[in-house]
Parts: C-alpha cells; structure tokens; sequence
C-alpha cells in the first residue's frame, strides 16, 4: 500500500512537467442558450478565461463576449450552430479584427480563439447568414382579456343557454317528481 502512494506521487511529479502548460489551457466550460426569432440555440464556450456576459444581436448578425482573463495566454473554443450564424465570419477584439481557426460542418462552426491579454476583454463574431434553412416564428401575442370570452363577443348568447339549461333541468326533475307522486297514490 505504501509502495503503491510513493508510486502515484513519482507518476504525478514525473508527468506534471511535461504537461506543464495544461495550467493555461484548461477549459472552463460556459453555455450560452440564445433565443431568437422563436427559435432556441446552444452556444458553448470552452476556455481558460472568463466569460462575464454575452449579448446576441440578430439584425447585425452577430454574437459578442465580454471576458476576463487573469492570464496572458488566452485560449478558447467555440462552438456555434451553423443555422444560427453562418457564411463569411469577422471577428473582432477590442474592436480590433484578428483571425482565429475556423472549421466548420454541416451543423456547426468550431472556432479556436487564441490571443493574448490579461483584464476585461470583448469578442465579436459576425456572420453573414443568419437562421439558415429555418423559418423566423413569431410569437402570438396573448390577449387575456379575450381568451375567456367566446368568440365575436357572444357571452350573452352562452349565458342564456346556460340559464335555459337550468330551468330545464328544474322543470324536468319537477315532473319525474311529480309523476312518481302519482303513481304512488
């Protein structure tokens, strides 16, 4: 048993060397769930910085981060839906353009973000297609006052009938009551 702890102790002490820089390029995982046009998207931000806050804007086609990074090396990975955003990509950093690996299928956009600097940081992708092979869905808006009315206004209507219904029931258990004295005498 002893053997076998000084064992994993020289197996981590041997091995951490050599992946030394894994420090730097482990991955905090962020998910970032977009809704749009009626429609909802998975992002997913794998990175060794901090995502603080993102913002999606349909109209300019475009998904920006804002980040924080205690470290000097930055390095992310993002994954986004090809019916979300697609075609040609820019990307800025502090509204500067750079240009970070892209591949890309049929279902996704994976993209490999590295750069450099330590503090607050703002990433923008934009794409030039946006809900490809998907149809905008508008929402119905939702008028409570008329969905519990009938339609074209016609409660009065529906409550006489309800009335009506009543009586009727009344005037029916008035004869069977009526008749069952009757035949009794």
């Amino acid at each position: 048993m002893k053997s076998l702890v000084i064992f994993s102790v020289i197996l981590i002490f041997a091995i951490t060397p050599a992946y030394g820089q894994l420090s730097d390029a482990t991955g905090l995982i962020n998910r970032m769930n977009i809704q749009t046009s009626g429609h909802d998207f998975e992002v997913v931000l794998t990175s060794n910085f901090d995502l603080v806050d993102y913002k999606f804007d349909k109209n300019s086609k475009q998904i920006t981060l804002y980040i924080d990074s205690g470290l000097k090396n930055n390095l992310g990975e993002i994954v986004i839906p090809s019916n979300l955003l697609n075609g040609n990509f820019t990307f800025h950093l502090n509204e500067q353009e750079f240009f970070p690996k892209i591949q890309s299928s049929e279902r996704v956009h994976f993209i490999t973000l590295e750069f450099s600097g330590v503090g607050s940081n703002v990433v923008s992708i934009t794409g030039t297609e946006y809900l490809v092979g998907l149809d905008e869905i508008t929402p119905i808006e939702n008028n409570l006052e008329n969905d519990f009315l009938p339609p074209d206004n016609q409660f009065d209507t529906v409550e006489n009938y309800l009335i009506w219904l009543i009586v009727g029931g009344i005037v029916v258990v008035l004869v069977v009551f009526g008749v069952v004295k009757f035949v009794r005498k």
